[in-house]
């Protein structure tokens, strides 16, 4: 059935930083749809409430998602709010990212505890053995390689309960990494001592964007949805994610990456995409990127249905997007394919493999 309604019930997970971004959502969608209402109903997840175990302890297959995806099949909510760097590359059966909003700043920050000295400007200039806190083995990798006087811990919890943890006078931390869109988002720009710019540390893979899922039967929602959807952060999320399926990766695998899209007057529109493996000591990695011509000539027919790519990746993204023509964001899916694949050929496979029998022990 899919009879427009007036009336629409939002998933969220119940953290801060999470309702903050749903509230953004809604608020957007009221302008956009005066006529139409929605009800945020906030859900906790596994990931939310397993908080004495590192995430790489306890897998990551839907730690964030799950309970709203059963909610979403169940039919007890109409769409959900994700981080997408949350949201697992293969999506169940009958759901769909609808939109993918306008990207926040991609990059990690490095947050110094209140009481640290001025002097202290990046994590270069830490005394030798600091404790930097992070979750986050993408992030340890690299920077074990460009920090090696560091000592990392495992920090969980929301980000208000880490930022506490951070100030703690009796705490071990004297750095927080974070994404600096989740720092933005909750208002506490002034908090943030450096940004690590993709050659110190690429980000997780989606880091920074939100993606809204929902059923894909449910065509009065597409239709509400679409108009949130942004090309530049479309385009280079599909990527991204390929390129992460591909090498069948996940939140406690140290991939990253790196994304630009350049847009000529043209219609050229070029796709940068570099990702990298890394071993769980940084002394290991592969690197590599791929740049690729999108061709963003604009679209003379579009389908309801999602169009499939070659490589089988139909639940990569959304449902459809009317400004391009459908074939693009296959050529965005490939390049993350073609991409993860040459990782693969390189010698990234022998790293992932030593790292998934690390993570098991």
């Amino acid at each position: 059935m899919n009879t427009f309604r007036k009336n629409y019930r939002v998933g969220s997970r119940e953290s801060q930083l999470a309702m903050v971004q749903t509230k953004w959502v809604v608020s957007t969608l009221e302008k956009l749809h005066p006529d139409l209402s929605f009800e945020i109903i906030g859900m906790s997840t596994t990931g939310d409430k397993i908080l004495d175990v590192a995430l790489s302890k306890i897998g990551d297959k839907g730690l964030f998602t799950k309970e709203l995806e059963t909610a979403l099949e169940n039919e007890d909510i109409d769409f959900v709010v994700h981080s997408l760097k949350d949201l697992p590359t293969q999506l169940p059966e009958h759901l769909t990212i609808a939109t993918i909003s306008k990207r926040e700043d991609p990059r990690d920050a490095v947050l110094f505890k209140s009481t640290m000295s001025s002097n202290v400007k990046t994590l270069g200039d830490l005394s030798p053995g600091s404790v930097v806190g992070t979750s986050s083995p993408r992030r340890i990798a690299q920077l074990k390689k460009h920090n090696p006087h560091l000592s990392f811990m495992d920090v969980r919890g929301n980000l208000n309960t880490r930022v506490r943890k951070l100030d703690d006078p009796q705490g071990p931390y004297s750095a927080l990494i974070l994404a600096a869109a989740g720092v933005n988002r909750m208002g506490w720009q002034r908090r943030i001592g450096q940004f690590l710019e993709w050659e110190d540390c690429m980000h997780a893979v989606g880091q920074g964007a939100l993606a809204i899922e929902c059923r894909n039967d449910k065509l009065d929602v597409l239709h509400i949805l679409e108009s949130l959807n942004d090309p530049a952060t479309y385009f280079r999320c599909i990527a991204e994610r390929a390129f992460l399926r591909t090498l069948e990766g996940g939140c406690s695998i140290p991939v990253a990456v790196y994304s630009e899209l350049q847009v000529e007057n043209n219609g050229d529109a070029f796709l940068t995409l570099r990702g990298s493996v890394w071993s769980l000591d940084g002394s290991k990695c592969i690197v590599d990127k791929l740049v690729k011509n999108l061709n963003l000539s604009p679209a003379v027919e579009n389908s309801s249905n999602g169009s499939k790519d070659k490589s089988g990746l139909t639940s990569v993204y959304p449902w459809k997007f009317h400004q391009f023509s459908n074939d693009s964001h296959c050529v965005a899916a490939t390049v993350g394919v073609l991409l993860g694949e040459s990782l693969l050929q390189n010698g990234a496979k022998e790293i992932l493999d030593e790292v998934k029998s690390q993570s098991l022990k």
